[in-house]
């Protein structure tokens, strides 16, 4: 079962590279975060028209939003309003015995403070409750935009970006005890170390991503360590970046052998 994992920055400007991107690696399962949509208008009919037959949504408008596309119809369905602030950054299903969390973690502004910066004390408390959430997960998955770089390797300078949102510390301890405590695998990391690039978001503000190469691992696919047998691939699939008008974001694609 191929999973597909992307911050796609607005699913209908980048319908086309989607429909691409499906021609090439033919995922069973696809995971999107930042759709931008209100349910009422997401685009169903392109991805039946391409055998992707369900669709589960969480949408809203402008901004924010989550969906799981598959082939493979779901047996149980949730969203959790993490903040209760009904914004748009979770779905899961149960899809072939496994369920399938999707999630986009709040960026968190400019300034690393809570006291002064509420978007950044919306990010901790997201963490804080998956945290709480995610004890005794059994055959699950946890993937999406994280916008956290938890590794020193994890962005191209940790000294200039150690108090920068997204590498911060206590961000980065975070991100690690929800990983320890959800006995989970960063499936990733089971197979891409440095010196290879892990990098898989980009600003917009470099002209030339590749020549810079200042980028930061945000997006994420982890595995409860049940599935970890199950786990034949895992991979960055960093080229997107290079196409015309893409997101700042790339997919991720893990693997599984599942009967």
């Amino acid at each position: 079962m191929k999973i597909l994992t992307w911050n796609v920055n607005s699913v209908r400007k980048r319908i086309n590279h989607i429909i691409l991107l499906i021609k090439k690696v033919n995922p069973d399962v696809i995971c999107l975060q930042e759709t931008k949509v209100e349910n009422s208008s997401f685009p169903v009919k392109t991805f039946s028209n391409l055998g992707y037959l369900h669709h589960y949504l969480n949408g809203i408008l402008s901004y924010n939003g989550v969906c799981i596309i598959s082939r493979i119809k779901s047996t149980t369905s949730n969203k959790i309003n993490f903040c209760k602030k009904n914004d748009g950054r979770h779905i899961s299903q149960m899809i072939n015995g496994i369920e399938i969390n999707n999630i986009y973690i709040p960026a968190g502004g400019d300034v690393p403070d809570k006291k002064i910066n509420e978007k950044f004390k919306h990010k901790i408390q997201f963490l804080d409750e998956l945290i709480s959430w995610t004890r005794n997960k059994r055959k699950s998955i946890l993937l999406g935009d994280f916008n956290i770089a938890p590794k020193v390797d994890d962005v191209w300078s940790h000294k200039q970006l150690i108090n920068t949102v997204s590498h911060t510390e206590i961000e980065r301890k975070k991100l690690d005890e929800l990983l320890i405590k959800g006995d989970w695998v960063d499936s990733i990391r089971y197979f891409v170390r440095p010196p290879k690039n892990l990098f898989t978001w980009w600003s917009y503000r470099s002209a030339d991503y590749k020549k810079n190469n200042r980028g930061r691992r945000l997006d994420h696919c982890w595995i409860t360590s049940d599935l970890k047998h199950l786990l034949k691939k895992a991979e960055i699939l960093d080229y997107t970046r290079d196409w015309d008008v893409p997101s700042d974001h790339v997919p991720l694609l893990i693997d599984l052998k599942v009967n």
